[in-house]
């Protein structure tokens, strides 16, 4: 008689050492990181988007970004004055809460500000977020599109029919109104159309330097945050 599933024996210390081996990794890679680069910040993020923070990476080669995992992060640098990888490093472990990362780099703290003042990328809004904007469509063709997606556009509360075979808009259409919460189908109408509301921008919240200094920036507030699988990222 074959064995039932159900009475697998499964050992625990084989499903927990990959993720203690992880953590053991990410507690050492901050602590070198510590060691190796001049400055440290904390950051949040607005509407995080890979494609936008790949194209960021590759401006920053030499700088190291770390991402989730707060509290194994935070233990590498210290809680206290007591546990503290180096001074006043545990000023900076306590303001991982919450949706943050951890940016290690050499370059001077005021070029690191000012490259991150200017540095922001627009991109398709998600579900839930507030409308910047009033976007409508005119009524006439819309030939950009194929008329197979006629029913498609019908299906999102477009008011559309074929004419000779192009998708025309009956009448005008309001997508949205400014200050709108977004629906999944408002969304999608919006990417179709080529409307990029949300905005990426990385806010640095609190610097530490090496020579042993701690300075609050910013405080933290609520941001759209993570794709889901940026959890626990970090730069290679």
């Amino acid at each position: 008689m074959p064995k039932s599933k159900r009475n697998k024996v499964v050992a625990l210390t084989k499903t927990r050492s990959k993720g203690f081996e992880l953590k053991k990794k990410l507690h050492d890679d901050i602590r070198e990181c510590v060691d190796k680069y001049a400055y440290a910040f904390v950051f949040s993020v607005n509407n995080m988007r890979n494609n936008i923070l790949k194209d960021l990476r590759s401006q920053k080669k030499e700088s190291r970004f770390f991402f989730g995992k707060n509290k194994v992060m935070a233990t590498a640098m210290g809680q206290s004055p007591a546990q503290e990888y180096q001074p006043e490093l545990h000023k900076l472990a306590k303001r991982l809460r919450g949706n943050v990362g951890l940016l290690f780099t050499n370059e001077e703290k005021d070029t690191v500000l000012a490259f991150f003042k200017t540095f922001t990328g627009a991109s398709e809004a998600k579900a839930g977020f507030k409308a910047t904007a009033e976007v409508e469509l005119q009524e006439g063709p819309l030939d950009q599109f194929s008329h197979s997606m006629e029913p498609q556009l019908r299906q999102l509360g477009l008011p559309t029919t074929l004419k000779k075979g192009v998708i025309t808009l009956l009448s005008d259409y309001v997508v949205c109104k400014r200050g709108d919460t977004l629906t999944p189908e408002q969304c999608r109408v919006l990417k179709m159309f080529g409307h990029q509301m949300a905005m990426f921008k990385i806010n640095l919240l609190s610097v530490w330097s090496a020579a042993g200094t701690f300075e609050q920036l910013a405080e933290a507030e609520e941001t759209d945050q993570v794709e889901p699988d940026m959890e626990g990222m970090e730069e290679d």
